[in-house]
């Protein structure tokens, strides 16, 4: 079973080393008994959250970012720091798209809609790269928890207005707008927008690669989303689904803050356990599509594993 981790080992760490030495320096009566069993619960707003960078492929990768600062300007401007192009990295063969120079001018939160209010040399970019900064930065704002949408402003002017090209997005963006988009339909009508997550490994890590599919399919999403991560066919040679081509989603359900599902015994793997990367790339999924904190994983009715939605691994 998948255990929630805490969003920052360092600070657990460093915690029960504290909590250990406290305990061995106090005294203590022989006849009391000692809570054996410590539980060191979530710090909102602290610890990890999500950039999307861009590999040699042109398409968005997630990977992770300390962010440990408690205001939301503070927050937003380390998201943005690490979307800045530089030639030194630390994600390898990952990099950002957003001109270095550009500076975070003021950010408001309101009714969990981030406002970024952001410098002109944010506009400094490619035209066939710009959408995909800004995909990048939109995704990268709404990891943050209790933030549901982005507003761009460009030296206080809304971002399509200062950039005319772009009048077709929303002014409040969300993950509706897509990432890594493929178009998978041939007709079109009933044409069906799912997000989904392949894994990619770089060196010996695995990473998550959203993709935004387009698909001739009326089926709820979920049972969209089993579908493709257990077809043999990935769009792209350098993306992974580790989802056994022979698992069946048996039920499904969606209750207050929660999607369970129930699978049939393929969802196993050799050693009688749910893979990490099948847990991942499906909870991933769902909570791109549903508006979920938590998926938890049955097979035939018999509870398996859960993830949250804030969860890092």
């Amino acid at each position: 079973m998948l255990l929630r981790k805490a969003l920052n080992k360092i600070f657990i760490t460093s915690l029960t080393v504290l909590i250990l030495l406290v305990v061995y320096l106090i005294p203590v009566n022989k006849n009391e008994d000692l809570p054996m069993n410590l539980e060191i619960e979530y710090m909102t707003g602290l610890g990890n959250s999500y950039v999307y960078l861009l590999n040699k492929e042109n398409q968005l990768v997630q990977t992770k970012v300390l962010v440990d600062e408690e205001d939301i300007q503070k927050q937003v401007e380390k998201i943005v720091d690490s979307l800045k192009d530089r030639e030194s990295n630390s994600f390898y063969t990952l990099k950002g798209m957003m001109n270095p120079t550009t500076t975070v001018k003021k950010v408001e939160l309101k009714d969990k809609i981030v406002t970024i209010d952001l410098s002109n040399d944010f506009l400094d970019t490619s035209d066939n790269l710009m959408l995909k900064q800004i995909e990048a930065l939109t995704y990268s704002i709404l990891s943050l928890e209790n933030v549901t949408g982005l507003q761009i402003k460009i030296e206080g002017v809304d971002l399509n207005v200062a950039l005319p090209s772009l009048n077709k997005l929303p002014k409040v963006l969300t993950k509706d707008i897509g990432i890594n988009k493929v178009y998978s339909f041939t007709e079109p009508k009933d044409i069906t927008k799912v997000n989904l997550y392949y894994v990619l490994k770089l060196s010996s890590s695995n990473y998550y690669v959203p993709v935004t599919k387009y698909v001739n399919d009326t089926k709820d999403k979920i049972k969209i989303i089993i579908d493709e991560l257990a077809s043999n066919y990935i769009y792209e040679p350098n993306l992974m689904s580790f989802l056994n081509k022979n698992v069946k989603l048996l039920g499904y359900e969606e209750i207050n803050d929660q999607m369970i599902l129930n699978f049939n015994d393929a969802i196993f793997n050799d050693e009688n356990q749910i893979l990490e990367e099948v847990i991942y790339t499906i909870s991933y999924s769902v909570f791109d599509n549903y508006p979920v904190n938590e998926v938890i994983f049955k097979v035939e009715n018999q509870e398996f594993a859960k993830n949250m939605r804030y969860s890092l691994e």
